[in-house]
């Protein structure tokens, strides 16, 4: 599987540093020292710090001045990553962070702001096999894109009350795969359809999702964004 079908991002003007200044939040640390080994060596990152609680995190996320916070959800302390996480963001939006967990459960990622903000992401440790995608995933952050693991986007689906959900079937799968960052041909593949149907659909669904007047890309993020804010647990 190809980096990005396993990394799905949104497209964003925001330009990272040319070397992006990453703060690992992990209280392994067997796992927290092999991450900063791995991303050490890569040319474009620069890991500045490293942190085993939320509570030191969000004071590192003050005066370490990070592009983004690698972050594991278990941290041992009355504060779990997700919080420090919410924390961090509402203080530090510019910030980017990256969730790595072992945790698959989709109740996790209706509780960040996917819709609202930028600079988010959400990956299985089980499924990135390789310090390139971790690293593609890093840089997706500090450019202000919204990464997500499609094992994780499988578990979700879209409110019925949202306008996303009030699409056919056939349109939220159509929708779902342009949030994991899939052109129209790959979508086509994808779902065994000519591309010029997934363009109909497109459409429709901007259609329906009130976008019009704007850039395709700008069409194509907002579209994206509103899928993954509908989300909820199944």
């Amino acid at each position: 599987m190809t980096v990005h079908n396993r990394v799905n991002s949104l497209k964003s003007a925001k330009t990272p540093r040319a070397r992006i200044r990453v703060v690992i939040v992990e209280d392994e640390a067997l796992f927290r020292e092999m991450l900063v080994g791995a991303l050490s060596r890569q040319s474009n990152l620069e890991v500045v710090d490293t942190a085993d609680d939320a509570e030191n995190a969000i004071a590192l996320a003050r005066t370490a001045r990070p592009d983004v916070m690698l972050m594991d959800i278990e941290l041992g302390g009355e504060m779990d990553g997700i919080d420090a996480a919410l924390a961090i963001k509402r203080e530090s939006p510019q910030i980017g962070i990256l969730i790595l967990s072992s945790h698959d459960n989709p109740r996790y990622v209706p509780s960040l702001p996917l819709g609202e903000s930028t600079g988010w992401g959400y990956l299985l440790k089980q499924t990135v096999r390789d310090i390139a995608t971790l690293g593609q995933a890093i840089e997706g952050c500090a450019r202000g894109l919204v990464v997500m693991d499609p094992a994780v986007m499988t578990k979700l689906h879209p409110r019925e009350e949202s306008a996303v959900g009030a699409l056919t079937p056939r349109q939220q799968e159509v929708l779902r795969l342009l949030a994991e960052g899939l052109s129209n041909a790959a979508i086509a593949r994808r779902l065994s359809l000519e591309e010029r149907s997934v363009e109909s659909y497109i459409n429709v669904i901007y259609q329906h999702l009130g976008l019009s007047g704007e850039s395709e890309i700008n069409m194509r993020v907002k579209a994206a964004l509103a899928f993954l804010k509908s989300l909820q647990a199944w």
